[in-house]
């Protein structure tokens, strides 16, 4: 028997390597003539792959995993394959009524789809319940503070709070920010901390825009919080998202901003934390509705594929709600309804009750193939706030020139 083989260019996480490892183990029980190649590649490695070395569109990989963030680049470079007829063919079962409106409308491109959503996990506040819940902590913390101490609902109290629980020879520390220099972390950071005090990443035309006042407290705060080891875990410019949810998945944070799935992580059997951690909204500033940002991880087909038809049906395959509810024990964060709302998943991991709540409301970044180049800028501003003395405004304002000589614009 002839044998097809698909190659799949993978996000490098060990939950998410997991997770496709199960699926295709399942997937090749009913189907032994389809062989698999599993690549992990970190994010710039990925995004090189399918990009920069265009392998998407010369078939070196039939499947990628492709961000919510680079959607708009893979569309207008014409490297994923349109869907609407492979669907038309095959149906995917529920598309799109049995996820949220969320999660489907950043993949609908007029009535064109592209990719299909495999892992989600907006934005939230991440806290050890254990201690906030703690009688001696909350009477310790008024007596210090003298207010309550309850999930901080803004910034000065998130600021508060993280000095409280700094403690350093008991391996507790009151916060930790992802800031790796990847184009990712940041961007995002940084997105949560503008939209927070009400700033915005465009102008009412569309042109990308950093030198706002805005922006300005965005970069302070971020940088300040993190340089301050009264506050921050140290060495935060090490760490990447995955790294960071491994500390907190050590006991070791108290509280952190970062996505929905590390949280689900703590609960599963075996965690440390299990039963000790709660989400809550994101801090903002007085007066600012919270915020929160989703983006999340989707599979398409690479259009030099010369296997479409054979990855679209492990693409259908793993749409299937037990595939999708499957992923969860691995800490993978499912896409659809049907298992955010699954009783048995919210009785073991009781963050899900909230996830739709919080997906619902989460902000997108710019649907725009400018959005890359604009994250590069923007890593490059962080860096050089959390590595030198230069005033914020200074930076934000040679950001913005390298914008402008650059024409980054998003509509």
């Amino acid at each position: 028997m002839s044998s097809t083989l698909l190659r799949i260019a993978v996000r490098e996480f060990v939950d998410f390597e997991n997770a496709l490892a199960e699926q295709i183990g399942i997937y090749r029980e009913k189907h032994p003539e389809v062989e698999f190649e599993a690549v992990a590649l970190d994010l710039h490695k990925l995004h090189g792959e399918m990009f920069e070395k265009d392998g998407l569109r010369n078939g070196t990989w039939d499947i990628g995993y492709i961000s919510t963030d680079w959607l708009a680049e893979a569309v207008e470079e014409g490297v994923v394959e349109e869907l609407s007829p492979y669907m038309q063919a095959k149906p995917v079962v529920g598309w799109p009524q049995g996820w949220a409106r969320s999660i489907v409308d950043p993949l609908v491109f007029g009535d064109q789809l592209y990719t299909l959503p495999w892992h989600d996990g907006p934005e939230c506040l991440i806290y050890r319940k254990d201690l906030f819940e703690s009688a001696g902590e909350q009477e310790k913390f008024r007596n210090q503070y003298g207010y309550e101490l309850k999930p901080p609902t803004n910034w000065k109290q998130f600021s508060d709070m993280a000095r409280f629980f700094t403690r350093p020879a008991e391996n507790l520390y009151g916060t930790l920010f992802a800031a790796f220099p990847d184009g990712h972390n940041t961007l995002y950071d940084f997105a949560l901390q503008l939209w927070s005090r009400g700033g915005e990443f465009e102008d009412k035309d569309g042109n990308a825009m950093l030198n706002t006042p805005e922006a300005v407290a965005a970069l302070d705060f971020y940088r300040n919080t993190i340089r301050d080891a009264s506050m921050c875990y140290p060495g935060a410019e090490d760490f990447d998202s995955t790294r960071s949810g491994d500390v907190v998945l050590s006991g070791a944070i108290a509280m952190m901003v970062n996505w929905f799935g590390f949280a689900a992580r703590c609960d599963r059997p075996g965690s440390p934390l299990r039963g000790k951690i709660a989400i809550a909204p994101i801090p903002s500033d007085e007066g600012k509705p919270a915020a929160s940002l989703s983006v999340f991880w989707n599979l398409g087909i690479g259009t030099g594929s010369k296997n479409k038809q054979a990855a679209y049906d492990f693409i259908h395959f793993v749409t299937a709600p037990e595939m999708d509810l499957g992923i969860v024990k691995h800490g993978t964060v499912g896409v659809q309804l049907s298992t955010w709302r699954n009783a048995e998943v919210q009785k073991e991991i009781p963050a899900y009750a909230k996830i739709e709540e919080i997906s619902l409301g989460a902000r997108k970044l710019p649907r725009s193939r400018n959005l890359p180049a604009f994250a590069e800028i923007l890593n490059d501003v962080a860096m050089e706030a959390l590595h030198s003395t230069t005033p914020s405004a200074e930076i934000l304002a040679k950001g913005q020139a390298r914008i402008d000589a650059q024409r980054i614009a998003f509509r």
